[in-house]
Protein backbone atom coordinates (compact mmCIF):
# COMPACT_ATOMS: atom_id res chain seq x y z
CA UNK A 1 0.00 0.00 0.00
CA UNK A 2 1.22 3.49 -0.86
CA UNK A 3 0.22 6.76 0.76
CA UNK A 4 1.43 8.85 -2.21
CA UNK A 5 -1.19 11.35 -3.34
CA UNK A 6 0.55 13.13 -6.23
CA UNK A 7 3.76 14.58 -7.60
CA UNK A 8 4.44 18.29 -7.22
CA UNK A 9 6.65 20.49 -9.36
CA UNK A 10 9.34 21.98 -7.15
CA UNK A 11 9.54 25.14 -9.25
CA UNK A 12 5.86 26.18 -9.27
CA UNK A 13 3.75 23.67 -7.32
CA UNK A 14 1.96 22.13 -10.30
CA UNK A 15 0.32 18.81 -9.37
CA UNK A 16 1.01 15.78 -11.55
CA UNK A 17 -0.25 12.17 -11.33
CA UNK A 18 2.07 9.69 -9.65
CA UNK A 19 0.76 6.57 -11.36
CA UNK A 20 2.53 7.28 -14.66
CA UNK A 21 6.14 7.96 -15.61
CA UNK A 22 7.21 11.53 -14.97
CA UNK A 23 10.50 13.31 -15.46
CA UNK A 24 10.74 17.11 -15.13
CA UNK A 25 8.24 19.97 -15.15
CA UNK A 26 9.43 23.20 -16.77
CA UNK A 27 12.88 21.64 -16.79
CA UNK A 28 12.93 21.26 -13.00
CA UNK A 29 12.46 18.36 -10.52
CA UNK A 30 9.35 16.93 -8.89
CA UNK A 31 8.50 16.21 -5.24
CA UNK A 32 6.65 13.07 -4.16
CA UNK A 33 3.80 14.05 -1.83
CA UNK A 34 2.03 11.83 0.71
CA UNK A 35 -1.14 11.84 2.75
CA UNK A 36 0.85 12.45 5.93
CA UNK A 37 -2.21 12.41 8.17
CA UNK A 38 -2.95 8.87 6.97
CA UNK A 39 0.72 7.91 7.33
CA UNK A 40 0.69 9.13 10.94
CA UNK A 41 -2.39 7.04 11.67
CA UNK A 42 -1.01 3.90 10.01
CA UNK A 43 2.62 4.01 11.13
CA UNK A 44 3.90 3.61 14.70
CA UNK A 45 7.45 3.91 16.00
CA UNK A 46 7.12 0.57 17.77
CA UNK A 47 6.06 -1.15 14.54
CA UNK A 48 8.98 0.33 12.63
CA UNK A 49 11.42 -0.71 15.37
CA UNK A 50 10.29 -4.32 15.00
CA UNK A 51 10.90 -4.49 11.26
CA UNK A 52 14.02 -5.65 9.44
CA UNK A 53 16.80 -3.03 9.76
CA UNK A 54 16.75 -1.92 6.13
CA UNK A 55 15.69 1.29 4.45
CA UNK A 56 12.40 -0.38 3.53
CA UNK A 57 11.32 -0.36 7.19
CA UNK A 58 9.84 3.11 6.52
CA UNK A 59 7.54 1.78 3.81
CA UNK A 60 4.61 4.08 4.65
CA UNK A 61 6.82 7.06 3.79
CA UNK A 62 8.07 5.48 0.58
CA UNK A 63 6.47 5.48 -2.89
CA UNK A 64 6.55 1.80 -3.88
CA UNK A 65 3.08 0.25 -4.03
CA UNK A 66 3.81 -3.38 -4.91
CA UNK A 67 6.43 -5.08 -2.73
CA UNK A 68 6.99 -7.73 -5.40
CA UNK A 69 8.46 -5.04 -7.68
CA UNK A 70 11.09 -3.90 -5.18
CA UNK A 71 14.70 -4.09 -6.36
CA UNK A 72 16.60 -4.78 -3.16
CA UNK A 73 20.06 -6.02 -2.30
CA UNK A 74 19.48 -5.74 1.44
CA UNK A 75 20.03 -2.02 2.00
CA UNK A 76 20.72 -2.16 5.72
CA UNK A 77 20.70 0.71 8.19
CA UNK A 78 24.17 2.18 8.01
CA UNK A 79 26.29 2.69 11.15
CA UNK A 80 26.26 5.96 13.05
CA UNK A 81 29.71 6.15 14.60
CA UNK A 82 30.95 8.41 17.40
CA UNK A 83 34.34 9.84 16.41
CA UNK A 84 36.16 11.15 19.48
CA UNK A 85 39.70 11.27 18.05
CA UNK A 86 38.61 12.97 14.85
CA UNK A 87 36.43 15.31 16.89
CA UNK A 88 39.39 16.22 19.10
CA UNK A 89 41.48 16.99 16.01
CA UNK A 90 38.78 19.41 14.91
CA UNK A 91 38.01 20.84 18.36
CA UNK A 92 34.61 19.16 18.69
CA UNK A 93 33.21 17.13 21.57
CA UNK A 94 30.26 15.43 19.88
CA UNK A 95 31.22 14.44 16.34
CA UNK A 96 29.54 11.54 14.53
CA UNK A 97 29.92 9.94 11.11
CA UNK A 98 27.11 8.14 9.31
CA UNK A 99 28.95 5.63 7.16
CA UNK A 100 27.16 4.99 3.87
CA UNK A 101 30.12 3.04 2.51
CA UNK A 102 28.63 -0.16 3.94
CA UNK A 103 25.64 -0.23 1.58
CA UNK A 104 25.46 -2.99 -1.09
CA UNK A 105 27.23 -1.09 -3.87
CA UNK A 106 29.64 0.73 -1.55
CA UNK A 107 27.97 4.15 -1.49
CA UNK A 108 24.80 6.05 -0.68
CA UNK A 109 23.79 5.68 -4.33
CA UNK A 110 22.36 2.29 -3.38
CA UNK A 111 19.45 4.05 -1.68
CA UNK A 112 18.40 6.30 -4.52
CA UNK A 113 18.85 3.77 -7.29
CA UNK A 114 17.10 0.98 -5.37
CA UNK A 115 14.07 3.26 -5.06
CA UNK A 116 14.19 4.64 -8.60
CA UNK A 117 14.53 1.19 -10.18
CA UNK A 118 11.81 -0.27 -7.95
CA UNK A 119 9.35 2.42 -8.97
CA UNK A 120 10.36 2.22 -12.63
CA UNK A 121 9.84 -1.52 -12.43
CA UNK A 122 6.32 -0.94 -11.11
CA UNK A 123 5.58 1.44 -13.96
CA UNK A 124 6.71 -1.00 -16.64
CA UNK A 125 10.12 0.38 -17.57
CA UNK A 126 12.36 -2.14 -19.34
CA UNK A 127 15.39 -0.01 -20.24
CA UNK A 128 17.14 2.73 -18.23
CA UNK A 129 20.09 5.03 -18.79
CA UNK A 130 22.18 7.22 -16.53
CA UNK A 131 25.04 9.72 -16.73
CA UNK A 132 27.35 9.26 -13.77
CA UNK A 133 30.43 10.74 -12.18
CA UNK A 134 31.11 7.35 -10.60
CA UNK A 135 29.13 5.47 -7.98
CA UNK A 136 25.65 5.97 -9.44
CA UNK A 137 26.51 3.98 -12.56
CA UNK A 138 27.46 0.87 -10.64
CA UNK A 139 24.41 1.19 -8.42
CA UNK A 140 22.08 1.56 -11.39
CA UNK A 141 23.66 -1.47 -13.05
CA UNK A 142 23.31 -3.62 -9.93
CA UNK A 143 19.69 -2.77 -9.20
CA UNK A 144 18.67 -3.02 -12.83
CA UNK A 145 20.25 -6.48 -12.92
CA UNK A 146 18.30 -7.40 -9.79
CA UNK A 147 14.98 -7.01 -11.64
CA UNK A 148 16.15 -7.98 -15.13
CA UNK A 149 16.13 -4.47 -16.55
CA UNK A 150 18.45 -3.33 -19.34
CA UNK A 151 20.88 -0.59 -18.24
CA UNK A 152 23.06 1.91 -20.11
CA UNK A 153 25.76 3.87 -18.27
CA UNK A 154 27.74 6.88 -19.55
CA UNK A 155 30.63 8.28 -17.53
CA UNK A 156 33.53 10.70 -18.00
CA UNK A 157 36.68 9.09 -19.37
CA UNK A 158 38.58 9.80 -16.14
CA UNK A 159 35.97 8.24 -13.86
CA UNK A 160 37.63 6.09 -11.14
CA UNK A 161 38.58 2.71 -12.56
CA UNK A 162 36.52 0.73 -10.05
CA UNK A 163 33.40 2.63 -11.09
CA UNK A 164 34.18 1.98 -14.74
CA UNK A 165 34.46 -1.75 -14.28
CA UNK A 166 31.62 -2.33 -11.82
CA UNK A 167 28.95 -1.04 -14.22
CA UNK A 168 29.88 -3.54 -16.92
CA UNK A 169 30.51 -6.24 -14.30
CA UNK A 170 26.83 -6.00 -13.33
CA UNK A 171 25.83 -6.40 -16.96
CA UNK A 172 25.22 -2.80 -17.98
CA UNK A 173 26.30 -1.46 -21.35
CA UNK A 174 28.83 1.14 -20.24
CA UNK A 175 30.70 3.80 -22.20
CA UNK A 176 33.26 6.48 -21.45
CA UNK A 177 32.61 10.02 -22.67
CA UNK A 178 35.21 12.68 -23.37
CA UNK A 179 33.91 15.34 -21.00
CA UNK A 180 32.13 15.89 -17.69
CA UNK A 181 28.93 14.42 -16.26
CA UNK A 182 27.00 17.18 -18.02
CA UNK A 183 28.31 15.89 -21.35
CA UNK A 184 27.25 12.38 -20.37
CA UNK A 185 23.82 13.77 -19.53
CA UNK A 186 23.58 15.25 -23.01
CA UNK A 187 24.23 11.80 -24.50
CA UNK A 188 21.45 10.27 -22.42
CA UNK A 189 19.06 13.08 -23.31
CA UNK A 190 19.84 12.90 -27.03
CA UNK A 191 19.46 9.13 -27.12
CA UNK A 192 16.10 8.91 -25.37
CA UNK A 193 13.92 9.02 -28.49
CA UNK A 194 16.10 6.62 -30.50
CA UNK A 195 16.85 4.14 -27.71
CA UNK A 196 13.59 4.29 -25.79
CA UNK A 197 15.27 4.35 -22.39
CA UNK A 198 14.05 6.03 -19.21
CA UNK A 199 16.44 8.69 -17.94
CA UNK A 200 17.24 8.18 -14.23
CA UNK A 201 19.67 11.11 -14.00
CA UNK A 202 19.91 12.86 -10.64
CA UNK A 203 16.58 14.61 -9.94
CA UNK A 204 15.30 14.03 -13.47
CA UNK A 205 12.91 11.46 -12.05
CA UNK A 206 11.22 11.92 -8.65
CA UNK A 207 12.13 8.76 -6.77
CA UNK A 208 15.88 8.92 -6.14
CA UNK A 209 15.10 11.64 -3.59
CA UNK A 210 12.77 9.22 -1.79
CA UNK A 211 15.53 6.64 -1.50
CA UNK A 212 18.04 9.22 -0.28
CA UNK A 213 15.64 10.63 2.31
CA UNK A 214 15.91 7.33 4.21
CA UNK A 215 19.30 8.63 5.39
CA UNK A 216 17.40 11.28 7.32
CA UNK A 217 14.80 8.83 8.59
CA UNK A 218 17.52 6.49 9.84
CA UNK A 219 19.51 9.28 11.44
CA UNK A 220 16.45 10.46 13.37
CA UNK A 221 15.69 6.95 14.56
CA UNK A 222 19.31 6.29 15.55
CA UNK A 223 19.25 9.45 17.71
CA UNK A 224 15.92 8.39 19.26
CA UNK A 225 13.95 10.78 17.04
CA UNK A 226 16.02 13.80 18.04
CA UNK A 227 18.06 15.56 15.37
CA UNK A 228 21.66 16.81 15.58
CA UNK A 229 22.63 20.47 15.56
CA UNK A 230 24.62 20.35 12.33
CA UNK A 231 24.79 18.02 9.31
CA UNK A 232 27.61 18.29 6.78
CA UNK A 233 26.86 16.68 3.45
CA UNK A 234 29.03 16.43 0.30
CA UNK A 235 27.09 18.02 -2.53
CA UNK A 236 27.28 17.15 -6.20
CA UNK A 237 23.74 16.79 -7.53
CA UNK A 238 22.45 17.38 -4.01
CA UNK A 239 19.79 14.67 -3.82
CA UNK A 240 20.92 13.46 -0.40
CA UNK A 241 20.78 16.85 1.27
CA UNK A 242 17.43 17.65 -0.34
CA UNK A 243 16.02 14.24 0.58
CA UNK A 244 17.04 14.50 4.23
CA UNK A 245 15.51 17.95 4.61
CA UNK A 246 12.29 16.52 3.15
CA UNK A 247 12.46 13.58 5.57
CA UNK A 248 12.73 15.89 8.58
CA UNK A 249 9.70 17.89 7.42
CA UNK A 250 7.65 14.71 6.99
CA UNK A 251 8.67 13.36 10.40
CA UNK A 252 7.69 16.66 11.98
CA UNK A 253 4.32 16.56 10.22
CA UNK A 254 3.48 13.11 11.61
CA UNK A 255 4.65 14.16 15.06
CA UNK A 256 7.59 11.81 15.47
CA UNK A 257 10.37 14.26 16.31
CA UNK A 258 11.28 14.76 19.96
CA UNK A 259 11.50 18.56 19.62
CA UNK A 260 11.29 21.38 17.10
CA UNK A 261 15.05 21.62 16.55
CA UNK A 262 16.27 21.17 12.98
CA UNK A 263 19.89 20.70 11.92
CA UNK A 264 21.77 23.42 10.15
CA UNK A 265 22.41 21.80 6.78
CA UNK A 266 25.91 22.45 5.42
CA UNK A 267 26.40 21.80 1.72
CA UNK A 268 30.07 20.87 1.18
CA UNK A 269 31.99 21.17 -2.07
CA UNK A 270 35.57 21.56 -3.27
CA UNK A 271 36.72 24.90 -4.60
CA UNK A 272 37.63 22.95 -7.74
CA UNK A 273 33.90 22.55 -8.47
CA UNK A 274 31.76 24.83 -6.35
CA UNK A 275 28.63 26.00 -8.18
CA UNK A 276 26.35 25.76 -5.13
CA UNK A 277 28.65 27.46 -2.65
CA UNK A 278 29.41 30.19 -5.20
CA UNK A 279 25.70 30.89 -5.76
CA UNK A 280 24.93 30.78 -2.04
CA UNK A 281 27.72 33.21 -1.20
CA UNK A 282 26.31 35.60 -3.81
CA UNK A 283 22.81 35.33 -2.36
CA UNK A 284 21.49 33.60 -5.47
CA UNK A 285 18.90 30.81 -5.61
CA UNK A 286 20.10 29.41 -8.94
CA UNK A 287 23.70 28.48 -9.72
CA UNK A 288 25.68 29.26 -12.84
CA UNK A 289 27.57 26.33 -14.42
CA UNK A 290 30.99 26.11 -12.81
CA UNK A 291 33.83 26.59 -15.32
CA UNK A 292 36.72 24.13 -15.65
CA UNK A 293 35.39 21.81 -12.95
CA UNK A 294 38.16 19.64 -11.49
CA UNK A 295 38.34 17.75 -8.20
CA UNK A 296 39.65 14.43 -6.93
CA UNK A 297 36.21 13.83 -5.43
CA UNK A 298 34.49 12.59 -8.58
CA UNK A 299 31.05 12.67 -6.96
CA UNK A 300 31.43 16.42 -6.44
CA UNK A 301 32.41 17.14 -10.03
CA UNK A 302 28.94 18.29 -11.06
CA UNK A 303 29.31 21.73 -12.65
CA UNK A 304 25.54 22.25 -13.05
CA UNK A 305 22.81 20.74 -10.86
CA UNK A 306 19.17 20.72 -11.98
CA UNK A 307 18.13 20.89 -8.32
CA UNK A 308 20.38 23.84 -7.43
CA UNK A 309 17.53 25.92 -6.02
CA UNK A 310 16.27 22.99 -3.95
CA UNK A 311 19.70 22.61 -2.33
CA UNK A 312 20.01 26.32 -1.61
CA UNK A 313 16.44 26.49 -0.30
CA UNK A 314 17.13 23.67 2.17
CA UNK A 315 20.39 25.28 3.29
CA UNK A 316 18.73 28.64 3.85
CA UNK A 317 15.61 27.26 5.54
CA UNK A 318 17.84 25.39 7.98
CA UNK A 319 20.02 28.38 8.80
CA UNK A 320 22.96 26.51 7.29
CA UNK A 321 25.64 27.33 4.76
CA UNK A 322 26.95 26.19 1.39
CA UNK A 323 30.73 26.15 1.52
CA UNK A 324 33.74 24.83 -0.37
CA UNK A 325 37.03 23.65 1.07
CA UNK A 326 40.39 24.05 -0.66
CA UNK A 327 40.90 21.18 -3.09
CA UNK A 328 44.36 20.52 -1.67
CA UNK A 329 42.92 19.79 1.80
CA UNK A 330 40.30 17.32 0.64
CA UNK A 331 42.38 14.17 0.31
CA UNK A 332 44.58 14.96 3.29
CA UNK A 333 41.53 15.26 5.53
CA UNK A 334 39.99 12.05 4.17
CA UNK A 335 43.21 10.14 4.87
CA UNK A 336 43.64 11.75 8.27
CA UNK A 337 40.09 10.81 9.22
CA UNK A 338 40.65 7.24 8.07
CA UNK A 339 43.85 6.95 10.14
CA UNK A 340 42.17 8.42 13.24
CA UNK A 341 38.93 6.43 13.13
CA UNK A 342 39.33 3.42 10.82
CA UNK A 343 36.49 4.64 8.60
CA UNK A 344 36.94 4.34 4.82
CA UNK A 345 36.45 8.04 4.12
CA UNK A 346 35.84 8.78 0.45
CA UNK A 347 37.27 11.99 -1.03
CA UNK A 348 33.79 13.54 -0.91
CA UNK A 349 33.75 13.15 2.88
CA UNK A 350 37.15 14.81 2.90
CA UNK A 351 35.37 17.91 1.59
CA UNK A 352 33.06 17.79 4.60
CA UNK A 353 36.02 17.58 6.95
CA UNK A 354 37.73 20.46 5.17
CA UNK A 355 34.60 22.61 5.41
CA UNK A 356 34.14 21.61 9.04
CA UNK A 357 37.66 22.80 9.82
CA UNK A 358 36.79 26.18 8.31
CA UNK A 359 33.50 26.51 10.20
CA UNK A 360 35.06 25.59 13.55
CA UNK A 361 37.81 28.18 12.96
CA UNK A 362 35.13 30.78 12.19
CA UNK A 363 33.26 29.77 15.38
CA UNK A 364 30.19 29.02 13.26
CA UNK A 365 29.98 25.66 15.06
CA UNK A 366 30.29 25.46 18.84
CA UNK A 367 32.57 22.75 20.28
CA UNK A 368 29.69 21.14 22.21
CA UNK A 369 27.20 20.99 19.34
CA UNK A 370 26.24 17.59 17.97
CA UNK A 371 27.71 17.39 14.48
CA UNK A 372 27.16 14.64 11.89
CA UNK A 373 29.22 14.09 8.75
CA UNK A 374 28.04 11.75 6.01
CA UNK A 375 30.65 9.50 4.47
CA UNK A 376 28.86 8.82 1.21
CA UNK A 377 31.16 6.20 -0.27
CA UNK A 378 33.97 3.74 0.34
CA UNK A 379 37.60 4.85 -0.03
CA UNK A 380 38.51 1.63 -1.81
CA UNK A 381 36.45 2.72 -4.81
CA UNK A 382 38.92 5.57 -5.41
CA UNK A 383 42.19 3.66 -5.79
CA UNK A 384 43.72 6.24 -8.12
CA UNK A 385 43.41 9.12 -5.69
CA UNK A 386 43.84 7.50 -2.28
CA UNK A 387 47.10 5.75 -3.22
CA UNK A 388 50.43 7.07 -2.04
CA UNK A 389 54.01 6.03 -2.65
CA UNK A 390 54.58 2.29 -3.23
CA UNK A 391 55.06 0.33 -0.04
CA UNK A 392 58.68 -0.45 0.80
CA UNK A 393 59.86 -3.99 0.16
CA UNK A 394 61.01 -5.66 3.35
CA UNK A 395 64.55 -7.01 2.98
CA UNK A 396 65.35 -10.58 3.97
CA UNK A 397 67.57 -9.23 6.72
CA UNK A 398 65.33 -6.89 8.69
CA UNK A 399 66.71 -3.77 10.29
CA UNK A 400 64.11 -3.45 13.05
CA UNK A 401 64.93 0.19 13.66
CA UNK A 402 63.56 1.08 10.23
CA UNK A 403 60.12 -0.26 11.20
CA UNK A 404 59.56 2.46 13.80
CA UNK A 405 57.90 5.73 12.78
Amino acid sequence: MSFVTHLEAAIDGTRLPHNQLQTLHEGRPLWVRYDLEAVGAAMAKETVAGREPTMWRYRELLPVEDDSKIASLGEGMTPLLKCDRLGAALGLNDLWVKDESQLPTGSFKSRGLAMAISRANELGVKRVAIPTAGNAGGALAAYAARVGMEAFVFMPADTPIVNQHEASYYGARAWLVDGLITDCGAVVREGTAEMGWFDVSTLKEPYRIEGKKTMGLELAEQFDWSLPDVILYPTGGGTGLIGMWKAFAELAEIGWLADTRRPRMISCQSDGCAPISTAWAAGQRFAEPFPNAATAASGLRVPAAVGDFMIIDAVNESGGQARACPEQSLLSWAQRGAALEGIAFAPEAGACLGVLELLVAEEAIHPDERVVIFNTGAAQKYVEVIGSEPLPLLPQSVDWATLSP
